[in-house]
């Protein structure tokens, strides 16, 4: 599995979709920062945060999603996660995150919300 990180922002029909790779750790976890705040800043919608291809994630990457998260609250937005690494969502169930963020198996049922 390819773990170097990587983040890219695609604007498909006015729908901002974040898609991050590889591990999101304390030395990734500026650039994802940077890439969601400016997303959320220029979007007019919710904004779709793709972790499909996220291997590992720790709780700088953690605290950068909240920060996000509120972000978009404070603009009327939403962040949605997509989510399916047992491995992962099991992160988000203990530390109480799935509270916070709607979390969606794939980026089609997440998009149809």
């Amino acid at each position: 599995m390819d773990q170097v990180f990587g983040v890219e922002v695609h604007d498909e029909d006015g729908l901002l979709r974040v898609a991050v790779r590889g591990e999101v750790d304390m030395a990734t976890a500026p650039q994802l920062r940077e890439s969601l705040y400016d997303a959320v800043d220029r979007s007019a919608g919710p904004v779709i945060v793709d972790l499909l291809a996220v291997t590992f994630i720790d709780s700088t990457a953690l605290g950068v999603l909240i920060g996000a998260l509120e972000r978009s609250k404070a603009r009327d937005a939403e962040l949605r996660v997509v989510l399916n690494e047992a491995r992962l969502v099991k992160i988000f169930e203990i530390t109480g995150l799935t509270e916070l963020f709607p979390l969606f198996p794939s980026i089609a049922e997440a998009v149809a919300r």
